[in-house]
């Protein structure tokens, strides 16, 4: 029987272009088990956001499967939560609009979404600005907003790609931050992509290293600090550890596209 809650099982992906034929993903295997945080690095163009895109049904696998609570995966639906780099907000409607947004669309009764809006709002940080409208918020507040939107939904698995991207690194950081509050809270299950090594560390309970394209699984590393965790846990010699081993994991491939 199967027990994890996401299954990659040998999953490939290949693109037709002008020049021909181009390998984004290898026979690309993994498991994620029911409220694990999984952080995935690798080199640019290894197809991370590839893989997230099958996951969350955007693309179709070349070959292999994918399998959420054992049923494969064809296509979007509400069982994944998405967060993008872009913020993707309706900028017409409010803050509190916005993350109830598809409670509406499954005909939820408006207090109940506006209820479920605010214990959101409340989660991020951001009581208070229910009314609100996208272009009065900073970046990293859209992105809380983002967040908050995936979340009222109740997916069963949430999927991140790279979400604080765009952001400074102060309010980078202070977004890992909420975000692990909000992780310890809901228990959702979490994929993550990130090209930031001290990101990947800080918020997973293991990161999988891909390889330079076509990508695949080069190594998994667990992350054994203990939780819930704190800012000052990136100080310590466990987490430099950590940081090393998968900067010299990734610097390797790295150096496999490098033309000489």
């Amino acid at each position: 029987m199967e027990t994890a809650k996401l299954v990659i099982d040998q999953v490939g992906k290949v693109f037709s272009t002008k020049s021909g034929e181009t390998v984004a993903l290898d026979k690309t295997s993994f498991e994620i088990k029911e409220g694990e945080f999984i952080t995935i690095l690798g080199p640019s163009g290894c197809g991370k956001s590839t893989l997230l895109r099958i996951v969350a049904g955007l693309e179709e696998p070349s070959s292999g499967r994918v399998r959420l609570d054992g049923r494969e995966i064809h296509g979007p639906g509400p069982d994944r939560g998405m967060v993008f780099q872009s913020y993707t907000l309706y900028p017409w409607l409010t803050v509190e609009d916005n993350i109830a947004f598809g409670l509406q669309l499954k005909g939820v009764s408006k207090a109940e979404r506006l209820e479920v809006a605010r214990h959101y709002l409340e989660l991020i940080g951001l009581a208070g600005f229910e009314k609100h409208y996208p272009i009065q918020l900073s970046g990293g507040m859209k992105q809380r907003v983002a967040i908050a939107r995936a979340l009222a939904n109740d997916p069963e698995i949430l999927l991140m790609d790279e979400p604080f991207g765009a952001l400074d690194a102060q309010t980078r950081a202070i977004m890992q931050e909420i975000l692990l509050k909000v992780w310890e809270e809901s228990k959702k299950t979490i994929l993550f992509i990130t090209h930031d090594v001290e990101e990947a560390v800080f918020l997973g309970d293991t990161v999988y290293v891909m390889t330079a394209r076509p990508g695949r699984l080069k190594k998994s590393i667990p992350v054994t600090l203990p939780r819930p965790r704190e800012y000052s846990v990136k100080n310590s010699a466990a987490f430099f550890e950590l940081k090393m081993e998968l900067l010299e994991l990734i610097r390797e491939e790295s150096l496999k596209v490098v033309k000489p």
